[in-house]
């Protein structure tokens, strides 16, 4: 069906949500072109996009439409035990978990709906606590406030695999009519409500590896989001002296108190920086919307330093590992999974302590995968990616910044004992394994025009490989193909498919391009080890620069 009818279709609908019907009347052409060209799609997060009218947007009838293919996805492969649901604090959110129970209620499947906003790794825990046969997350994790999405899990708790996705993106194919699925209000609907946290974080608190006397300051944001319904408790419990920045501990959609809801922008930092000054703050962390994802300030020397996800999803495995082994508790069989697009670093601390890493794709559902192929041989360790996700145990299956929160300080106030701080430790770690300096470089394109010159961008480096000044091009990994080519040799790669490249030079410098699965963006990720800081840095920034200035003429 093309754009235009499938718009005519929308505006015949009698019963059409009032206020998308007035946004289809306002759209022009191209705008109609937008909305309507393709129908929203899986990818690394499942579903996501900007709220609105239209098959090419989030609204009612497109979470309908995908937990009616959900449903008939779990009917089919006969799974059992009902769906778990949770949402962050996003416009709709929990309108949509509500229509996504009453779809999944109309096709006889239980569900257990959290009655308020709760954190992703909460769903992925009650998933598995409440042996469900899969679970819904309505969330845009970091993006900004006019985006929503649709997270599926399967029965681990791990966000479901590509071979999973694309059987429930066949039954989502099959449904015709958005406007005429069914939803039923029932006792198939059962609620979770508050007591459910106390089980979840009695989980977190066992990850305590060499608990102290809580000494240290701590600053803590929610970004608005789910964080602050449990990690407050939790840290007070423990005993830290906590200072919650009370504007955006405010649950809201609209994001009012920070200029970004991404701990990977140092927007996100602003107020709560202004605030850690105020009260003498060591620490401040912060987390994303829906609290799967966690940022670091340490005052350090004085001043307040950002720490990249790379960093310190470093400092956890090194305190991790160390604690490990000082206790008797590291057995060589268990294993740490990483990203192609984390830091090299991870492996290098992996190595010294005869641990294996297994790198998988981008998203932390490969990881989740891996997990659990794996557990019978290798116990999980850690894992962790370069966009500020970690996982100290699992028990939950995804990306869980409640346990960042918590190992994160642990880490600190134990350092405080020795009156060192997280920077320090960082370059203790530096100095024993290298300088290595990672930066991802982000390019938004949206629309119908972005997508294409994303494919052209693909392209092009497909076919010319980045120079690197004095740096020889070793191999590089083509995952569209499945390949790794070196010295004119193809061998094939143990990943799934994926329009990703990877090239590897010299003094552990790549560069990996690919396009993003949930944002109208292409990533560019670089990574160098040096033996300064200062030279790492220099030579990604000339790198960057001239890798900008090459497709800007594209």
């Amino acid at each position: 069906m093309s754009y235009i009818k499938k718009y005519q279709f929308w505006m015949q609908q009698q019963n059409l949500d009032p206020t998308l019907l007035a946004e289809l009347i306002r759209l022009d052409e191209k705008e109609i072109q937008e909305v309507f060209h393709s129908d929203l799609t899986f990818g690394t997060g499942g579903l996501r996009g900007l709220m609105g009218a239209g098959t090419n947007r989030v609204n009612v009838y497109t979470i309908r439409k995908a937990t009616l293919g959900f449903a008939r996805y779990i009917k089919r492969a006969k799974l059992t035990g009902g769906v778990a649901i949770s949402y962050d604090n996003r416009h709709h959110s929990k309108q949509f978990a509500k229509e996504a129970a009453m779809v999944l209620a109309a096709e006889g499947i239980a569900s257990y709906v959290f009655d308020e906003l709760r954190p992703t790794p909460m769903l992925s825990f009650a998933v598995r606590h409440f042996h469900c046969a899969g679970g819904i997350m309505i969330t845009a994790s970091h993006n900004p406030k006019e985006y929503n999405g649709y997270k599926v899990y399967d029965p681990t708790g791990s966000q479901v695999n590509l071979v999973t996705a694309e059987h429930i993106i066949r039954f989502i194919d099959l449904v015709d009519n958005p406007f005429e699925i069914d939803v039923v209000d029932n006792d198939l609907i059962h609620t979770i409500d508050a007591n459910f946290d106390e089980i979840y974080l009695h989980h977190v608190e066992k990850i305590a590896l060499n608990p102290k006397t809580p000494k240290i300051k701590i600053v803590y944001s929610p970004l608005h989001g789910t964080g602050g319904t449990v990690i407050p408790k939790l840290l007070k419990k423990v005993g830290y002296e906590l200072y919650p920045y009370e504007p955006q501990m405010i649950i809201d959609p609209n994001f009012s108190h920070t200029k970004s809801s991404n701990p990977e922008e140092k927007d996100a930092y602003i107020e709560t920086i202004k605030y850690a000054k105020e009260v003498g703050a060591d620490l401040i962390l912060v987390t994303d919307p829906d609290a799967d994802r966690l940022g670091v300030a340490v005052k350090h020397q004085g001043e307040y330093h950002l720490l990249s996800g790379n960093q310190t999803a470093a400092v956890e495995l090194y305190y991790i590992l160390a604690e490990l082994r000082k206790q008797g508790k590291l057995t060589p069989e268990g294993m740490i999974y990483k990203t192609i697009v984390t830091t090299d670093l991870i492996d290098q601390i992996a190595k010294a302590f005869d641990v294996e890493v297994t790198s998988t794709l981008t998203g932390f559902k490969f990881i989740g995968e891996k997990a659990e192929q794996n557990l019978k041989k290798h116990p999980y360790i850690f894992g962790c990616e370069e966009s500020y996700g970690s996982l100290i145990s699992d028990f939950v299956r995804d990306k869980d910044a409640v346990q960042a929160v918590f190992m994160l300080a642990e880490i600190a106030n134990t350092l405080s004992y020795y009156k060192k701080t997280l920077v320090d430790y960082l370059h203790n770690i530096y100095q024993i394994y290298g300088y290595f300096y990672e930066y991802t470089k982000s390019i938004t394109l949206p629309g119908l025009e972005g997508l294409q010159k994303i494919s052209i961008i693909m392209n092009h480096f497909r076919l010319n490989p980045p120079i690197v000044e004095g740096k020889a091009l070793l191999k590089y990994d083509d995952l569209s193909k499945g390949y790794t080519y070196q010295n004119g040799r193809a061998q094939k790669i143990d990943l799934p498919l994926s329009d990703v490249l990877k090239y590897y030079y010299e003094d552990q410098t790549w560069i990996v391009l690919r396009p993003s699965g949930t944002e109208p963006k292409i990533k560019i990720y670089f990574q160098t080890a040096g033996k300064t800081m200062e030279d790492a840095k220099h030579v990604i920034d000339r790198l960057v620069d001239k890798l900008t200035e090459t497709i800007s003429r594209l």
